[in-house]
This record gives C-alpha cells, sequence and structure tokens, in this order.
C-alpha cells in the first residue's frame, strides 16, 4: 500500500511540475534551447551521482530516487530538463507513465555490475528502445563506472547489448563514464545535444 502511495504521489508531482512550467515560468525566454529528457537505469547505476554532479552540487548523502527527479541540467550551448525516474524493481514497471513529452533518453548503466543486474539493464534498455514513444528518439546510452576493475569494455557492452542490431536506423551514443572522469559524461552529452539539435533543425517549417 506504501509503494502504491508513494507512485501516486510521484504522478501527481508530474502534473503539478507541468503546470507549473505552463503557468508560473513565464518570464522572459531562455537564451539557450531547452530540451525534456527522460533518464533511466536500474537502482545504483549511478544516475542520481552523475546528474548531481553535471550540475555543480553536493554529492554527499545520495539516495537512490524514488518516483522520479528533476534537474535543469546546464550546459554552454542547451539546458536539458532532466526527468530522472527511480530504478529499484517496484518503480520501473511505471517508467512508461513517465514518457510522454520526452525529446530525449538517457540510459545509464552500470558497466561492473553483476552478471544478472546486467541481463536487468539489457531487457530495460531494449524495452526503451522499442517503445513507441521513445523508439523515434536519440538515446544517450552512459557505460558508467568504468572506474571499477571489474567494469566491462565498451566493445564488451555494446556486444552484450547488441546494440547495433537492435538499434540499427536510431540515433544512439555509447559514451563510456564514471564520476571520476566527468569530461567524458560531458563529452557524451555534447554529442547527444548535437543529436537534439539536429532534429529540431529538421521540423523547422520551410526547410528542405
Amino acid at each position: 500500500m506504501g509503494q502504491c502511495l508513494e507512485l501516486s504521489a510521484a504522478v501527481c508531482r508530474i502534473g503539478i511540475y507541468s503546470c507549473f512550467r505552463a503557468f508560473c515560468c513565464k518570464g522572459p525566454p531562455s537564451p539557450r534551447t531547452e530540451y525534456d529528457v527522460v533518464c533511466v537505469g536500474l537502482t545504483g547505476s549511478g544516475k542520481s551521482s552523475l546528474l548531481t554532479q553535471l550540475c555543480s552540487e553536493s554529492t554527499e548523502n545520495i539516495i537512490p530516487t524514488t518516483g522520479f527527479s528533476i534537474k535543469a541540467v546546464p550546459f554552454q550551448n542547451a539546458i536539458l530538463n532532466v526527468k530522472e525516474l527511480g530504478g529499484a524493481d517496484n518503480i520501473r514497471k511505471y517508467w512508461s507513465r513517465y514518457y510522454q513529452g520526452s525529446q530525449g533518453v538517457v540510459f545509464v548503466l552500470d558497466s561492473a555490475s553483476s552478471e544478472d543486474d546486467l541481463e536487468t539493464a539489457r531487457n530495460e534498455l531494449h524495452s526503451a528502445l522499442q517503445h513507441p514513444q521513445l523508439c523515434t528518439l536519440p538515446f544517450l546510452i552512459l557505460a558508467n563506472h568504468q572506474d571499477k576493475p571489474a567494469a566491462r569494455s565498451l566493445q564488451e557492452i555494446k556486444k552484450y547489448f547488441e546494440l547495433e542490431p537492435l538499434a540499427r536506423g536510431q540515433q544512439w551514443i555509447l559514451q563510456p563514464c564514471s564520476v571520476e572522469n566527468m569530461d567524458a559524461v560531458r563529452e557524451g552529452f555534447s554529442q547527444f545535444i548535437s543529436l537534439l539539435e539536429e532534429i529540431d533543425q529538421e521540423h523547422i517549417p520551410g526547410r528542405i
């Protein structure tokens, strides 16, 4: 019952957030383009730590996300409004409720996780890549925890997750990273923003 109440409260919060943005955040337009992005991954993959670091916030006392959280992550040429979804077993089945309105997807995986967790992450990524609301969007796949001894290489992850055959025709980036190497994280997001900008340009009226 408690878990159901938490999820219901999370759905209510996202509705309130959407209304707040629509009616209370008029103000002067931002000089940087804003994109709405959903961020998913299993608990322990490092989603919250990476986003907190990108926002130059303290990483002390970070706890796993329950429901969802939202961060406006600033970059030089864009602002990503990132909706991070909790990765616990009882939360993942509700991920699709939060997909609407997303312009891109960030999937964080623990490249040093157990075989069982890596298999679960692969299944969740496959589901996301094939979901009707996400399958046409660009994906940034962050292979996190590359600083750990048990971390799989990029080639091992690409092969195990079957990215090239599964995501053929889709726009995706696979980026190795860790909280100890935020330059790699920013490089991945820079490429991701370039994909978002390309899609924006394609939808400009009158563009050939």
